[in-house]
């Protein structure tokens, strides 16, 4: 049984795990589905009412029973109706997931599209002023909240010079590209320069560490340029840990950016989940926190199967 195999065969385990979790967890916040879509008016149901309507919901039922239909839907595909939208649940997560996605890969451009430079410049002047400069933009970068940079660049870029629109009616990507863009560009610098000053240290770090190893030393007595040493030997084998970085930060994204996507008001995953939460949708979560974690899974196995194609060394499954 090869690797790839082996970790697909692991992912059932992990999602049983996880629905396990969300399901009992979602529950112990006080209140249920008909509190929240009612309010104030749900005190004003008679008990035949409130039976009629906890009947409907599945909510009549012991708590593993509910549990037990849900997973059986689960084998078919089906993860239950959202109590909000009235619709299934995979159809409304399909519907918002394309804007995380969008806000994940442009955000992980942007930081690495300046992170690794800024890396690899910082490592081939080790502790000199240049340097120093660079490390101090990545500890700022890293520890700003995300919101105070996504807050800056609304006064800065919308409200004061009127280059971006902060918010309003989004705009999909296949309808109008430059629209979407205007609009998908501030929240991805807000959470691209937090990821990119990560993405700086550690590629500093790893540089350092490739920039002493033998076989640097060895293209250098050979005559190999300094560009090709640094672009072409030490590079590659630091970007291992970037990679690793990445991917835990790429999962993290497809989970939902709710801080910055809740600022500029985008109807993305994690916004999705976060009002799911607050209205007691119990379908709509249970059914968000587990697509999240099969993106993380995937994610992380992209990861590893890059290690092997970045460095030949490392052999996967243990061969």
């Amino acid at each position: 049984m090869n690797y790839l195999t082996q970790r697909l065969l692991t992912f059932p385990l992990v999602l049983l795990g996880v629905s396990l979790l969300v399901f009992f967890a979602i529950r112990l916040v006080p209140g249920d589905a008909i509190i929240a879509m009612l309010g104030t008016e749900a005190g004003l149901l008679t008990e035949a009412q409130r039976a009629s309507l906890a009947q409907y919901f599945g909510l009549d039922q012991p708590i593993f029973v509910q549990y037990g239909r849900w997973l059986a839907g689960l084998f078919e595909g089906n993860l239950g109706i959202s109590v909000t939208y009235g619709k299934p649940v995979l159809e409304v997560i399909i519907a918002r997931f394309p804007l995380t996605l969008e806000l994940a890969l442009l955000s992980m451009v942007i930081a690495l599209a300046f992170g690794i430079p800024a890396g690899v410049f910082a490592a081939t002047r080790a502790d000199r002023p240049s340097d120093l400069v660079v490390r101090l933009f990545a500890m700022l970068g890293q520890s700003t909240p995300s919101f105070v940079v996504g807050l800056v660049l609304i006064y800065f870029l919308s409200v004061t010079f009127h280059v971006l629109p902060a918010m309003g009616s989004f705009t999909p990507l296949f309808v109008d590209p430059l629209g979407n863009l205007s609009q998908m560009i501030l929240p991805s610098i807000t959470l691209g320069l937090s990821f990119a000053a990560a993405v700086t240290r550690i590629s500093r770090s790893a540089m350092l560490d490739v920039l002493s190893d033998d076989y640097v030393r060895t293209a250098r007595s050979k005559g190999a340029s300094q560009r090709d040493v640094i672009w072409g030997h030490a590079l590659p084998n630091a970007l291992i840990p970037v990679v690793t970085l990445s991917g835990v930060e790429f999962g993290y994204l497809l989970g939902g950016a709710v801080i910055v996507e809740q600022i500029f008001a985008l109807p993305g995953l994690g916004r999705l989940t976060l009002d799911a939460i607050s209205q007691r949708d119990y379908p709509l979560v249970q059914g968000a926190v587990l697509f999240i974690a099969l993106n993380f899974l995937v994610v992380n196995l992209l990861v590893d199967l890059a290690y092997a194609a970045l460095d030949p060394r490392i052999r996967l499954g243990g061969k």
